[in-house]
């Protein structure tokens, strides 16, 4: 099943671009600002979608196409916002061997995102990762801080309903 790609509309406040704002005045004759600059702005905002970044092209006179690439380059930052509730699946070797892919899919089909995605309601978002170290209880998945281990795709609806 293709997953058609979800967008949460952009809602910064005017009190987010003035900090954003100051940010940047305070910053942007300082070598190597872009970086730090787009820290503050994903601290702010919580991720950098296209509107943040054409603030900080626009305020530092940094073309769009590099602050993109930028943001796309490094994995510290989001084009997509974070949901309430953060879920990561682990893909390393030991969980993937156990089956977390059919807990990614399970995940992608029960809240229509794909990784990377938030849902509309701003509730949930999706992302994969690469080891959290519990790979005795493999397959795992973290939703914020709470670890789900030893899993079968049955289990994510009842898992989902406690945050619902």
């Amino acid at each position: 099943m293709a997953c058609k790609k979800q967008t949460v509309p952009f809602s910064g406040t005017k009190e987010q671009e003035a900090a954003l704002k100051e940010a940047i005045s305070e910053l942007k004759d300082t070598p190597g600002a872009l970086m730090p600059v787009m820290q503050k702005a994903q601290s702010i905002y919580g991720y950098l979608p296209i509107e943040v970044q054409t603030m900080i092209s626009d305020e530092m006179g940094v073309p769009l196409e590099k602050v993109y690439g930028v943001a796309t380059f490094y994995s510290q930052f989001a084009l997509q916002p974070k949901g309430k509730y953060k879920i990561s699946v682990c893909l390393g070797t030991a969980c993937y061997v156990k089956g977390s892919g059919n807990i990614f899919s399970k995940l992608e089909e029960v809240l229509g995102i794909t990784n990377g995605e938030c849902t509309p309601d701003g509730k949930f978002s999706l992302d994969s990762c690469r080891c959290v170290g519990a790979c005795g209880l493999a397959p795992v998945m973290m939703i914020n801080d709470e670890v789900y281990g030893r899993l079968v795709p049955d289990d994510i609806p009842g898992i989902l309903a406690k945050y619902k």
